[in-house]
């Protein structure tokens, strides 16, 4: 084994140990339309804001032929206080209409047919494939798993597509769905974008940016 898949190993295990009640996706959803509505909304928001919205949304509509039946106008009352909500709005509407001309009113459950989703692309699909369906077929690259990822030295790029295959070659298959959200749950205690806190960081004595040293 070389020295970064050792590396790789000794991050996925302590980070399991520090951040185990962090392993699920924290946006709030009952099933895996309302995880797609989610989180094709938290695209440059933050989790809670979208739970916020959703908790009103879901309750007032809350099937997918219901979505199919809708003008942006109806969501704009529900979604204006997030970004870029008009386009996001746009995305769901059509969304919706596809998954039912396409798919029988089901979300489809592989990365092939989610991606053919107006906003969806491979991170939106990564997170319903492992959160709705528990299938890995990739890992869903987000800032933090950005920053992360180059922090410990595994990639030296900001480009998500290869910073998911690189990931992809050094860990386990079985733990490409723990990843993203351990990779955030770091990144949201000691290893933010704008600053390292390395003193409390688990991984301080195996990663190359630490400022703490033996």
């Amino acid at each position: 084994m070389d020295a970064t898949k050792e590396r790789a190993r000794v991050v996925i295990k302590r980070l399991k140990v520090r951040y185990r009640k962090d392993m699920h996706t924290s946006l709030e959803h009952s099933n895996p339309w309302e995880l797609l509505v989610a989180t094709i909304l938290s695209a440059q928001a933050q989790d809670r804001q979208v739970n916020k919205i959703t908790k009103k949304l879901f309750r007032r509509y809350g099937k997918i032929s219901d979505y199919c039946a809708l003008t942006p106008s109806n969501l704009y009352p529900y979604v204006k206080s997030i970004g870029l909500y008009k386009q996001k709005t746009k995305s769901i509407i059509n969304a919706a209409k596809l998954i039912k001309k396409n798919f029988g009113l089901k979300v489809p459950n592989s990365m092939e047919d989610l991606i053919t989703l107006p906003g969806v692309g491979r991170k939106t699909a990564n997170v319903v494939l492992s959160n709705a369906f528990g299938i890995n077929t990739g890992i869903a690259i987000d800032t933090h798993c950005i920053t992360v990822s180059n922090r410990l030295g595994f990639v030296r790029t900001r480009d998500p597509e290869k910073i998911e295959t690189r990931l992809m070659k050094l860990f386990q298959k079985d733990e490409w769905g723990s990843i993203n959200h351990l990779f955030i749950a770091l990144g949201r205690d000691v290893c933010t974008a704008r600053a390292k806190y390395c003193e409390r960081c688990v991984l301080n004595d195996v990663c190359p940016s630490s400022n703490v040293r033996p």
